[in-house]
């Protein structure tokens, strides 16, 4: 793990002052760290009851449609408005640095399946809680929520009371 996050670059004031974003491109691009990181989620949920892996917008994609591939299942998108084709239900979310929303298509989650959702980073939590909220608006059981990076001093592991988080790289400070 601390090997991992030697391949995080954070970029300052980006995408506004004050906020030190954590940049995973650098982890992207070195093959061994990448494979790494994807076999870290899996071997966290491997044996967990999954019909279907749901990856936020975009970084999510990265990751969430790897795992699927790995274990057979579908990948579905969570994407932002106007993005996805067919009719969607939308939700709105608070960011750590403003506010925004995601789109899920209508169809894409069958009542009683279990999901595990899949994105880069857990920081205040509200896309992840939109994303939940997504899923279990069309009926789906959340079998978990991974993250390549979490911030834990921004607490938002305290929205997903009673759900199973991961998160490969922990930052406990800015």
């Amino acid at each position: 793990m601390a090997e991992l996050k030697s391949h995080i670059r954070t970029v300052m004031d980006f995408p506004k002052e004050g906020i030190g974003f954590k940049d995973i491109t650098t982890l992207l691009k070195d093959g061994g760290a990448f494979h790494e990181a994807v076999d870290n989620i899996h071997r966290e949920f491997n044996g967990t009851q999954i019909d279907k892996v749901v990856g936020t917008e975009a970084r999510g994609f990265i990751f969430g449609s790897v795992l699927a591939y790995k274990w057979g299942i579908g990948f579905v998108p969570v994407r932002k408005p106007g993005k996805l084709p067919a009719p969607t239900i939308k939700e709105e979310y608070e960011l750590e640095y403003g506010t925004d929303s995601l789109e899920i298509h209508k169809d894409a989650i069958s009542k009683g399946e279990n999901v595990l959702i899949v994105d880069d980073l857990l920081a205040t939590g509200g896309t992840a809680a939109a994303t939940v909220k997504l899923v279990e608006n069309l009926g789906g059981n959340i079998a978990g929520i991974a993250f390549l990076i979490e911030l834990t001093f921004l607490n938002g592991r305290d929205k997903f009371k009673g759900h199973r988080i991961y998160s490969d790289i922990k930052y406990d400070a800015e």
